[in-house]
């Protein structure tokens, strides 16, 4: 890995949106010179952040700072072993793009980068990839499940379970393939919440973990969530979800973060329940 030099603090605003590289969406109150400091650090070893919601899947940690300072732009570079992908966020403004593209090829080829993504933090949705980044609170608590069409996947009869390998295979672009693959390894660290529909599993958010954030406060992770297309628009995902918010509530869950991309159906149902957004982050490959 090729570094340019330390980052450092600058005298601009803190993260005007609340998404620190290499970590996500963070709590507003959570975004400060300190924490950066911390994100510098692990930076430079390796190691995971206690608060990092990717420490639950093991190993060290794929992502590193390069340059930059939180005011205008930071570079990553993202490592999976087989391949590097070069990310330059931009905070500032109204950002000259052209340019930003040109440093982002330019730092991803210094460093071995098969790929590089611009990656805009703006308080406006902006045209291409956008996601909104949600807060939800449970300062007023959650609403109870109104059935139980809801289980989690290890209650599930055995003929429904089965039924899960093919679900996540279905789903496989909205990650679930990723969970399959760390439900085989055994890395599960919470519950799979499902709904069937005769006897096959139709939609599952999870796994339901909390995670204490850089001030102590006990934070919900955000879940794997999907229902099937041939299923959808009958409440499944409005009964999973709500299901989520009752376990991270009575879990002693303080809130949850999350992205959901602009005007899909995860996105039309957080703002349906209430949700406060936070910002947008839209994602460009060159």
């Amino acid at each position: 890995m090729s570094y340019t030099g330390r980052p450092t603090w600058s005298t601009g605003p803190v993260f005007p949106v609340p998404y620190v590289p290499t970590l996500g969406p963070m709590h507003p109150d959570t975004v400060t010179p300190q924490l950066w400091e911390q994100v510098i650090a692990a930076s430079e070893s390796g190691r995971f952040l206690p608060h990092d919601k990717d420490a639950r899947w093991g190993g060290t940690k794929a992502e590193a700072v390069l340059c930059g300072g939180p005011d205008t732009e930071v570079a990553t570079l993202l490592d999976r072993g087989y391949r590097r992908t070069l990310r330059l966020h931009l905070y500032g403004a109204d950002p000259d793009l052209d340019q930003a593209a040109d440093q982002a090829a330019k730092l991803a080829a210094d460093n071995g980068a098969e790929r590089a993504v611009l990656v805009r933090l703006t308080r406006d949705p902006q045209p291409g990839r956008c996601c909104r980044i949600q807060l939800r609170p449970f300062t007023t608590g959650a609403e109870a499940p109104a059935d139980d069409k809801v289980r989690e996947l290890d209650h599930l009869p055995e003929t429904a379970r089965a039924t899960w390998p093919a679900f996540t295979e279905e789903l496989a672009g909205e990650g679930f393939a990723f969970l399959a693959a760390q439900e085989r390894a055994g890395r599960l660290d919470g519950p799979v919440l499902t709904v069937a529909e005769a006897g096959r599993v139709v939609g599952a958010i999870g796994p339901m973990v909390t995670l204490p954030d850089p001030l102590g406060r006990s934070r919900l992770l955000p879940q794997y969530f999907g229902v099937l297309p041939a299923h959808r628009g009958r409440g499944h995902g409005r009964a999973l979800w709500r299901a989520a918010m009752w376990w991270g509530y009575r879990s002693g869950a303080e809130y949850q973060l999350l992205q959901t991309e602009l005007g899909s159906a995860s996105d039309r149902l957080c703002q349906g329940e209430g949700l406060d957004t936070l910002g947008f982050v839209t994602t460009a490959e060159l």
